[in-house]
């Protein structure tokens, strides 16, 4: 009986983990595609690019659908069992609830196991193609399509107007030519013209009919004292112009990203933390003795002599206090401005330092960040089952609705927690340790009270169970202001 017990839990709640899981990662991919939107439409993309584009996307969003799903399924499993009152029978066959949860717990050690492989392997790899792709799209140029009744910008350094078009045939043409910069612009009007593609597609060749251009010529003006701009003017029949448009999609090469932390896996990421922690350990040790032994007291100063702190010859020899107030008034003034440039020129200094160390300190914060996210994944699956399964037997309500609503909001808790720790860690105002588990360290003990309280049958999201609390509260009070009443009644008639 056990056996078949396990076999339907594991049955339910694989159906529902798979029909979740689909439904929040096209979510979430839907939402992604609406931010690069920008970057596929009129780019004339093949059906083959845009599948791969699609592909590396849903792998993006794993990370975060994966969790959801974990929690929308174990919450609508246990809600289901309890609805139906499935999880009072078992309870009440001598079967405790972390007993019926067993086969789910070794089901979801499996796939936060499989997760932690998915975020160390696959997802960097993912993430460079996706950008690499995501690059390539972005610098490909639009595709040519040009309306008639306005401009068309869409050539660079081009600006292209035509009043009407008949099949391949532009009529009215206008085009503004700020390939040369602004004040060197050319315009030039045909009655009618075309536009086509050279046979290896990088070039535009633009034939022009009936005509005439006008060029300002103030570039070759010189160094002129008349106050006249000389210009041209051609008048043509036929003029052909050729463009430099490379309408091909060009894919970068994934290298570019491979040194972004963000294509890296755990091991490679540990090395580069290691290495980068080392660099700026030892920049950091040589700019602090650089600046001890140039502007200790303004002098040339040795290392043995620096660590000598207990030297009463230096204390006094070189005592500021003794030394400034020996001095006259002009002495006193030079001296103080002295310090004052000096205090500048050190200022100075650490600010040098400070930003030659900044660029290594944030790719070590990068790497340390991305490090522990490797790690928060599978975690997180574990933490979202345990807070979905007891908050299903609490609850005992199945299907889409309740689930759905609680589930969104504890994944949104969890969100603006995580992206807050992430942030933090980030830009280096906390550690990357703290920022990146702040969210497992919020929710961990919310999973342990929940399942607490489910093991102990409590009454924690019942209706019936705050309506007798506070009926109860109600009839105390009602009872101690009865008794209050009889007493000074009483007290009145004696």
């Amino acid at each position: 009986m056990i056996k078949k017990i396990d076999l339907y839990l594991l049955k339910n709640f694989i159906t529902l983990l798979v029909m979740t899981f689909l439904i929040c990662a096209f979510i979430l991919l839907m939402q992604f595609m609406w931010m690069r939107l920008n970057d596929l439409v009129g780019k004339g993309i093949s059906i083959l690019v845009l599948a791969e584009f699609f592909f590396y996307a849903f792998l993006s969003v794993v990370p975060l659908a994966l969790p959801l799903a974990i929690l929308l399924a174990s919450l609508m499993t246990f809600g289901n069992l309890g609805e139906k009152f499935e999880l009072t029978a078992m309870k009440a066959s001598g079967i405790s609830l972390f007993r019926i949860m067993r086969p789910l717990i070794f089901l979801l050690a499996f796939i936060s196991i499989s997760a932690f492989y998915f975020s160390n392997n696959i997802y960097p790899k993912a993430n460079s193609k996706l950008w690499t792709l995501v690059f390539s799209l972005r610098h490909k140029s639009p595709e040519l399509e040009i309306p008639a009744g306005e401009f068309y910008s869409g050539i660079g350094g081009y600006n292209l107007y035509v009043r009407e078009k008949e099949k391949n045939l532009l009529k009215g043409m206008m085009i503004y030519d700020f390939s040369s910069g602004f004040n060197n612009a050319v315009v030039m009007v045909a009655d009618s013209g075309y536009i086509k593609f050279t046979e290896d597609k990088k070039y535009l060749m633009l034939s022009l009919f009936s005509g005439e251009s006008f060029e300002n010529l103030k570039q070759q003006q010189g160094r002129s004292n008349n106050s006249g701009i000389p210009y041209r003017r051609e008048t043509f029949q036929t003029k052909e112009i050729l463009i430099d448009f490379d309408s091909n999609f060009n894919r970068y090469d994934e290298s570019i990203l491979q040194n972004q932390s963000v294509s890296k896996n755990v091991s490679q990421l540990s090395y580069t933390i290691d290495s980068i922690g080392k660099i700026v350990d030892v920049r950091g040790a040589e700019q602090a003795y650089e600046m001890i032994r140039r502007n200790y007291f303004g002098r040339e100063t040795s290392p043995e002599r620096i660590l000598k702190q207990n030297s009463e010859i230096d204390k006094k020899q070189y005592n500021p206090d003794s030394l400034f107030l020996n001095m006259n008034q002009q002495q006193m003034v030079e001296t103080a401005a002295q310090a004052k440039n000096m205090a500048t020129q050190k200022q100075e200094s650490i600010r040098y330092n400070k930003i030659s160390l900044q660029e290594a300190t944030t790719q070590l914060t990068r790497h340390a960040t991305e490090f522990h996210r490797r790690f928060t994944l599978s975690f997180a699956c574990l933490i979202f089952f345990f807070i979905g399964a007891p908050l299903g037997a609490i609850i005992r309500k199945g299907g889409l609705g309740m689930p759905v609503v609680v589930s969104v909001l504890m994944f949104i808790v969890y969100y603006i927690i995580d992206t807050a720790g992430y942030k933090m860690a980030r830009e280096g105002l906390w550690e990357p340790f703290e920022g990146m588990w702040l969210s497992s360290s919020v929710l961990l003990p919310v999973g342990i009270f929940l399942t607490y309280k489910a093991a102990v049958d409590s009454e924690l999201f019942r209706n019936e169970a705050y309506l007798k609390f506070f009926k109860k509260i109600y009839s105390l009070r009602k009872s101690h202001l009865y008794i209050r009443v009889m007493n000074k009644l009483t007290k009145k008639f004696n």
